[in-house]
């Protein structure tokens, strides 16, 4: 093949839709699918293995997690730019991915002649971001979470108990509650669980 195609790492986990994605961008002149994976474990492995140009990476991948992937990327192959394509347009991802270095954030509901241009303009050096998503992202304001909130919230997401996510983080029970009790307070909600699903639905997790 030409060294002149764009070299493209594809990493969603329905295989599915990761099939019709490779086919369709495949069909584009200037673009070479080089690798699909469908497992976040599996996107820097196989991007040091083919040395894409440009990785499209989902966000809830089994595994590491697309945002994970973007900022291992970033640091072991800092010329592959990252493109993330996601059915959850929450403010709060497009934040953790532009703070992982990801060049572009679009929502995976758009034709494909809009990505295979999404994709041009990222490997000219723009930054591409979903306009209604950006918007969105300005009003709702910076993740309020620290990062050990977010990794108690984390462990509880499974209905875990206390002492199940102080093993898990390696922090006593007493301190987990207080952590708790903070997301909770933050997030205005009433329990563990209700600020899980709240931090789910802005993306701060």
């Amino acid at each position: 093949m030409s060294s002149e195609l764009t070299r493209i790492l594809l990493a969603e986990d329905q295989g599915m839709m990761r099939g019709a994605l490779a086919l369709l961008l495949g069909l584009e002149e200037d673009m070479e699918i080089v690798a699909q994976v469908g497992s976040g474990d599996d996107i820097l492995p196989q991007a040091l293995r083919t040395r894409p140009d440009i990785a499209l990476l989902d966000i809830e991948l089994p595994g590491r997690s697309g945002l994970d992937a973007a900022a291992d990327l970033r640091v072991r192959l800092p010329e592959c730019r990252v493109l993330i394509l996601t059915t959850f347009g929450r403010p709060g991802y497009l934040r953790r991915a532009m703070e992982a270095g990801a060049s572009g954030f679009l929502v995976k509901d758009g034709p494909v002649e809009d990505l295979a241009a999404a994709i041009r303009r990222v490997l000219a050096g723009e930054r591409v971001i979903d306009p209604a998503l950006a918007a969105a992202a300005l009003s709702a304001g910076p993740n309020p979470l620290t990062q050990r909130e977010r990794d108690v919230l984390s462990a509880a997401v499974d209905g875990a108990t206390v002492v199940d996510i102080a093993a898990k983080v390696h922090l006593s029970p007493a301190t987990v509650r207080n952590y708790l009790s903070a997301a909770i307070g933050k997030t205005g909600t009433r329990n563990r669980m209700e600020a899980v699903r709240a931090a789910r639905q802005n993306g701060w997790l």
